[in-house]
């Protein structure tokens, strides 16, 4: 039982749909997670949403203080899939990727 289901029982479970799979329910096994974030390059993906950067920014200084290095990148919109040679950058130069988006 989740620690959601446990401080409210009688709540239904949440449940989460990928928009691009279908109609059925993945199940998905999330991301490995780094020990610590001591010297990796972590890639902050705007999706050229309004306040998208001011997010970013501060997200960067939390990671910063973690020992981890930045990099920024914009998607030219936010309406669509971020270009391959964009994704190729991102996952040749980085550890990790955060996409944000803001409103």
């Amino acid at each position: 039982m989740s620690t959601h289901d446990q401080l409210d029982p009688g709540r239904t479970p949440l449940v989460v749909l990928d928009p691009t799979a279908g109609k059925a329910a993945a199940q998905i096994q999330p991301a490995g997670r780094p020990p610590s974030l001591e010297g990796l390059t972590i890639g902050l993906l705007n999706i050229s949403k309004a306040r998208g950067d001011v997010f970013l920014n501060q997200v960067e200084n939390h990671l910063n203080d973690l020992g981890a290095k930045t990099v920024h990148y914009r998607k030219p919109t936010f309406s669509k899939p971020a270009p391959v040679d964009l994704r190729h950058e991102i996952a040749v130069n980085c550890d990790a990727v955060i996409e944000a988006l803001a409103d």
